[in-house]
C-alpha cells in the first residue's frame, strides 16, 4: 500500500493508500462515521462504514479525540461534494498517540489564549494556510534573487552598533563588552556587494519598540539585497519586480491556501510593475487632502501610510524622504542636502510600508561627516567607512518584510500572525 501526502491525492484514484496525520474533525450519521484527517499538506474527509471498514477499526473511531495523531488505509475515490474533490473509504486506522481535551476548540478564543498556546495554533487552519503562504513567499524571494545573479550570506546577528538608529538597541553582554542584536544586515551586505557585485542577506531583525500596533513584532525577517554599481532607481525596479513575482507565486502555487482565508485575490490579480510614484513632499500634502494630519519633516505613521495606500490599487513608491527621518547612510540628493535618495513602498488596501531602501553614501568624507553630526561614534564604523577607502562606488539596496508582505497577501489584520512565533512586547513564549 502507498503511503502518501494529501497534497497528492489525486494522482490515487481508485487506488490503495495510507495516510498518516491527524484527526482534525470527525461526526457521525447512522452507521457512518466521517473523519477529517490533516497531515501538514491538507486534509481529506475519510468515509468508515460497518461494512467497509475493519470492525476494530470502526470501534475505534467512537473514542478519537481533535488532533489524535493516525494512520488511516482505505481506497481514493473522486468525489466532487468533497471539499477537495476527493475522499477515502477507510478500510482500516491505527492510532499512533491520543490526544485528550485539546484546547483550541470550534469555539472561539481570545487572543492572549491563543497566542499562549501558539505552538498548537498553528494546526488551525486559517494558520496552516497563513503558514504555507509565508515560506512561498521565502522560496519565491530567494528564487527572484538567484535567478538574477544575486549571492545569499549571512550577515551576523551580534553587531558593534547601531544601523536604523540607536533608540530601538537591544543591548547584550558580549564577554564583558556592549553588543547590539542586529536590526539589519546590511551594512554587512554592503561589504559583500563590494566582493561579489550582487548580494542578498536573509534573516532575522530586531527592533526594541514598544509598540502595539498591529504592524509591529520585536523579532522580524528581512531579506535585503545590495547591488554595486546602482542608483535609486535600479533598488526600486529590483524591489517593485520582486513583488509583483511574489504576487504571481502565491496565486499559482497557494490558491487553495488563499480559497481557506477567503482572500479576495482580486485585488491581487492584474498588479504590475512599474507600480506608481510619489515624492515624499507630495505624498505629505496628499496625506492632508485625504484627512490625516502630517508636517513636513515628520515620517509616516500608521494613519498615513493607510491612507496612502487606500488612494491606490498597487503598491506605490514614495520617494526623496527628509534626511532626518532615515538613516546616517542614505546618500543625498545631488543640489539638495536634506533630501535623500530613498524610497518606501506601500501596499495597497492600508497595509502600510512592505520595503524600504535607496542610494548610499558612497564617499568617505561625507559619510564620516554624516556619522559625526549624528553623534553615533566613529570608531564603531571604521570598518565601514574603511569600504569608501577601497575602490568605493554607487551602490544601492532595500529591504523587504516578510512579515507585512505576508499578511497583505493574506488579508489578514495582525502582523503576529504571520511568523511561527512572534515575539511582540511582553510575549517571548511560547
Amino acid at each position: 500500500m502507498k503511503y502518501t501526502y494529501i497534497e497528492n491525492i489525486a494522482d490515487f484514484v481508485d487506488k490503495e493508500v495510507e495516510i498518516r496525520g491527524w484527526v482534525y474533525n470527525k461526526r457521525s450519521s447512522g452507521k457512518i462515521q466521517f473523519l477529517m484527517v490533516r497531515d501538514g499538506t491538507g486534509i481529506i474527509q475519510g468515509v468508515a462504514t460497518e461494512k467497509d471498514t475493519e470492525p476494530e477499526s470502526f470501534s475505534l473511531m467512537d473514542n478519537l479525540d481533535q488532533e489524535s495523531s493516525v494512520i488511516v488505509r482505505g481506497r481514493v475515490r473522486e468525489d466532487k461534494r468533497a471539499p477537495i474533490g476527493y475522499e477515502l473509504s477507510i478500510g482500516s486506522l491505527e492510532v499512533v498517540g491520543e490526544s485528550k481535551d485539546y484546547p483550541i476548540t470550534p469555539k472561539s478564543h481570545g487572543v492572549d489564549f491563543l497566542l499562549q498556546n501558539r505552538h498548537i495554533w498553528i494546526r488551525s487552519s486559517k494558520q496552516w494556510a497563513i503558514l504555507r503562504i509565508r515560506a512561498e513567499v521565502v522560496k519565491a524571494v530567494e528564487d527572484y534573487l538567484w535567478e538574477r545573479g544575486f549571492m545569499r550570506f549571512d550577515a551576523p546577528i551580534f553587531t558593534p552598533s547601531a544601523c536604523e538608529g540607536t533608540t530601538t538597541l537591544f543591548e547584550v553582554d558580549y564577554f564583558g563588552e556592549p553588543a547590539y542584536l542586529s536590526q539589519s544586515g546590511q551594512l554587512y551586505c554592503e561589504a559583500t556587494a563590494s566582493a561579489f557585485g550582487r548580494v542578498y542577506c536573509f534573516g532575522p531583525a530586531f527592533r526594541a519598540e514598544k509598540s502595539k500596533t498591529r504592524r509591529h513584532l520585536t523579532e522580524f525577517w528581512q531579506v535585503e539585497p545590495e547591488i554595486a554599481y546602482a542608483h535609486l532607481d535600479d533598488s526600486i525596479e529590483l524591489a517593485s519586480g520582486m513583488i509583483e513575482y511574489l504576487i504571481e507565486r502565491v496565486l499559482i502555487n497557494r490558491k487553495r491556501e488563499l480559497e481557506v482565508l477567503e482572500r479576495n485575490i482580486s485585488l491581487l490579480e492584474g498588479i504590475k510593475s512599474p507600480f506608481p510614484r510619489i515624492r515624499y513632499k507630495d505624498a505629505v500634502k496628499k496625506v492632508n487632502e485625504l484627512g490625516e494630519s502630517m508636517n513636513f519633516g515628520e515620517d509616516f505613521g500608521a494613519p498615513q501610510e493607510t491612507v496612502i495606500g487606500k488612494n491606490y490599487d498597487s503598491p506605490v513608491v514614495v520617494t526623496h524622504f527628509p534626511r532626518e527621518i532615515k538613516a546616517f547612510y542614505m546618500r543625498k540628493e545631488p543640489g539638495n542636502e536634506e533630501l535623500t535618495l530613498s524610497f518606501d513602498i506601500l501596499a495597497p488596501e492600508g497595509y502600510g510600508e512592505i520595503v524600504g531602501g535607496g542610494e548610499r553614501e558612497f564617499e568617505a568624507e561625507k559619510l564620516k561627516r554624516e556619522i559625526k553630526e549624528r553623534g553615533l561614534g566613529e570608531d564603531a564604523f571604521k570598518w565601514y567607512i574603511d569600504l569608501r577607502k577601497y575602490g568605493s562606488v554607487p551602490h544601492a539596496g532595500f529591504g523587504l518584510g516578510i512579515e507585512r508582505t505576508v499578511a497583505w497577501l493574506c488579508g489578514i489584520t495582525h502582523i503576529r500572525q504571520t511568523i511561527p512565533f512572534p515575539r511582540t512586547l511582553g510575549r517571548a513564549y511560547p
